[in-house]
């Protein structure tokens, strides 16, 4: 069987994360692994009760256009956009953006601008490439590649990861990026994923000079937005609305529930939308439809605005359980991120200390993280861990944490 398999395919590993959500599964466990929202922000007061036959027919690529307009006039209203509803793509997830982007802008060999450390399931999906051309041969693993900037194999996509500082992307590191032949940046400039750190206002305006003018597209990926712990600190984006080509994804499964995988993609140039929704077609012909009409008949049934605020305050205290009991039991040469928002936080052990190789003894105790590794290109044995605090209560965040420290201390 394994000859029938593509060289793409072999050379995908799956995602770690997936495989530890499948260890935490034991009740047992306290687990900050998974990116899993807290159940008590999923609609449950309504169940749609009758649009007829269109909830189980076929429908259209682009997506339920009653959604698509609810999208485009809450972003107009809130961001100060100019969206119609020819701007919006529904996608079965934002994880399905990423997988439709890559598949109508790279070829074999491309570049593709990451974060350093960036969100896992983004490297997997634009490592998931394979030219479909037989005129174009698979590159070769080049030695002479900048530092980390290197495909995980011959068919896939060369990467060039730009590190990330407390204020963003660094600005030196992106102009030296772009030296190269790239067609893309994927950055989630709010509450990254994995280091939940944020970009800062002049940051974003500085990535945002250094692409205009430029024939690239930016993909900023908006999942964790509206999960800012301070409501009136919300920052511009860096090129909706400002840069040609941009593209904005954003998602309910943050914010209404992840099981509907319902996701949407922003883009100003309608011919590159176009191109997109045709990728799109040859996937899964719509998103489910289903999924849509509950996720509409929600919004349209409930005050989203007054229901995001009540994630955001559960969240926060949530944060603020972590970082205090980190405080409290990790020993002081361990370092990390104190979020303003979003899901994740982001842990720097001493130099020389492998999160990987601590993964199995911390679940000894009971206790589950998600270790640094696959959130960077090519690096093997980092001493980072992520960790969520969405889905665990104040006193199991305080005795999950406890182990850890205990962990750490024997270190």
């Amino acid at each position: 069987m394994e000859h029938l398999l593509s060289e793409r395919i072999k050379s995908t590993p799956p995602s770690f994360i997936r495989s530890i959500l499948k260890t935490a599964a034991d009740p047992e466990i306290i687990s900050f692994a998974g990116g899993l929202p807290n159940p008590v922000s999923f609609p449950q007061e309504r169940i749609v009760r009758d649009y007829g036959s269109s909830l189980f027919q076929y429908s259209i690529t682009a997506g339920l256009p009653e959604l698509r307009q609810y999208i485009a006039d809450r972003y107009n209203r809130k961001f100060g956009l100019a969206l119609g509803i020819e701007n919006i793509l529904i996608t079965t997830g934002s994880q399905q953006a990423l997988d439709l982007i890559s598949k109508v802008l790279l070829n074999t060999g491309d570049g593709v601008i990451v974060e350093k450390p960036s969100y896992l399931g983004a490297i997997q999906a634009f490592s998931l490439i394979s030219s479909t051309c037989s005129r174009v041969r698979p590159i070769k693993a080049a030695a002479s590649l900048p530092d980390g900037s290197r495909p995980y194999s011959q068919y896939q996509p060369v990467f060039y990861p730009v590190e990330l500082t407390e204020e963003g992307m660094d600005i030196g590191r992106l102009k030296d990026a772009l030296a190269h032949d790239v067609k893309f940046i994927y950055a989630i400039p709010d509450f990254q994923n994995p280091t939940g750190l944020s970009y800062s206002a002049e940051n974003r305006e500085c990535i945002r000079k250094v692409l205009t003018g430029r024939e690239i597209v930016l993909v900023e990926d908006d999942p964790y937005g509206e999960l800012r712990f301070d409501e009136g600190g919300r920052i511009p984006y860096i090129g909706a609305g400002r840069l040609p080509g941009s593209i904005l994804l954003g998602t309910f499964s943050k914010t209404v529930t992840p099981g509907m995988r319902t996701g949407f993609m922003i883009c100003a140039d309608t011919e590159l939308l176009k191109h997109i929704s045709v990728a799109k077609e040859a996937s899964d012909l719509h998103t489910n439809i289903f999924s849509q009409y509950l996720i509409w008949d929600y919004l349209m049934h409930n005050d989203y605005d007054a229901h995001i605020p009540q994630i955001r305050r559960l969240y926060k205290e949530q944060a603020q359980a972590m970082t205090e009991a980190m405080d409290r039991y990790f020993p002081k040469t361990v370092k990390y991120t104190r979020p303003r928002g979003g899901m994740f936080l982001w842990v720097t052990l001493p130099e020389g200390v492998s999160a990987l190789s601590l993964f199995p003894k911390a679940l000894e105790k009971k206790v589950a993280f998600v270790p640094g590794d696959p959130f960077y290109i090519n690096m093997a044995n980092t001493n980072t861990m992520r960790l969520n605090y969405t889905n665990a209560d104040c006193r199991m965040i305080d005795e999950g944490i406890r182990r850890l420290g205990e962990l750490l201390r024997e270190i």
